[in-house]
């Protein structure tokens, strides 16, 4: 394969990313024109996991870029679900605050379910809660999770056509696989969705026009288990000490895939990108 075969194959997420970002800059110095009004972005962590902040720092420079303002609210690991809630119900009620983001992993004490319902509907950046997963469900998308919302995006960028095509989305979390199936569905894909207690996983991955990874498994993916021309979103992160991995055997996958993400470099960057889209969404209600 040429140099320049391989690298059109490689979707560039952080070029896109930006991309992104300049859209929502525009819109927050637009809103702030016309109505006075600056976007605001509540993250909530609780405890402190090394990954987690690192996130939430990423997301904070992330508004930093875009004019976005981020508060950052830290609570420790053996705070109680009354003490979050109370936080998020003070949040809900502030005017200043648009849109709440809530790290997770949370401490095994705290449901997370529970604390994604306490937050409002309409400050819900990450799209997870029930109201907003609803009204994915009948086709009506506004807020959704980011990183299905990064995945469909990027197909419009690359004019991938989805109608009609065969996906194949490995992994059924309520963040990734659950809305990635709806959305697809609701562009008239023919979705299957595999996981944990799928057998045969090989005969569905070779059958995918569009193939969503999101197992957290290292190099789950080999090339024998695709077909020529398949579009590849590789969402699964594995950290080593020697580096970082995705779920795709990346470097042998790429012969036959058109269009791959990259690990570290594809997909993450979109996502937060897409929550900084989020944010400027909640803040033009």
């Amino acid at each position: 394969m040429s140099a320049e075969s391989y690298y059109s194959r490689i979707i560039d997420g952080k070029f896109l990313a930006q991309q992104i970002e300049d859209e929502v800059r525009s819109g927050v110095k637009e809103l702030k024109n016309s109505h006075g009004v600056i976007p605001g972005l509540a993250t909530i962590l609780v405890g402190g996991d090394p990954a987690s902040k690192m996130y939430v720092h990423l997301k904070h420079k992330a508004c930093e870029r875009v004019g976005i303002r981020a508060e950052d609210y830290l609570l420790p690991a053996e705070a109680s679900q009354e003490d979050l809630f109370s936080l998020i119900d003070s949040l809900n009620r502030d005017i200043n605050v648009h849109a709440i983001l809530l790290q997770l992993p949370l401490p095994k004490h705290i449901s997370p379910q529970a604390a994604m319902e306490a937050i409002t509907s309409t400050k819900d950046a990450d799209g997870f809660h029930p109201y907003n997963m609803g009204k994915l469900m009948i086709g009506n998308e506004g807020l959704v999770p980011c990183t299905p919302h990064g995945v469909i995006r990027v197909l419009e960028e690359y004019n991938v056509s989805v109608k009609g095509k065969n996906v194949v989305i490995i992994g059924h979390s309520n963040v990734v696989g659950k809305p990635m199936a709806a959305m697809f569905l609701n562009r008239n894909a023919t979705v299957s969705v595999c996981h944990v207690f799928t057998d045969n996983l090989k005969k569905y991955t070779l059958g995918a026009d569009i193939l969503v990874v999101a197992a957290g498994v290292k190099y789950l993916i080999k090339a024998d288990m695709v077909k020529e021309g398949v579009v590849i979103f590789d969402v699964g992160i594995t950290k080593e000490e020697n580096g970082v991995y995705g779920d795709v055997d990346f470097e042998n996958v790429i012969k036959k895939a058109s269009l791959l993400t990259p690990v570290p470099g594809g997909v993450g960057p979109i996502t937060i990108a897409m929550l900084m889209k989020h944010v400027l969404m909640c803040a033009g209600k």
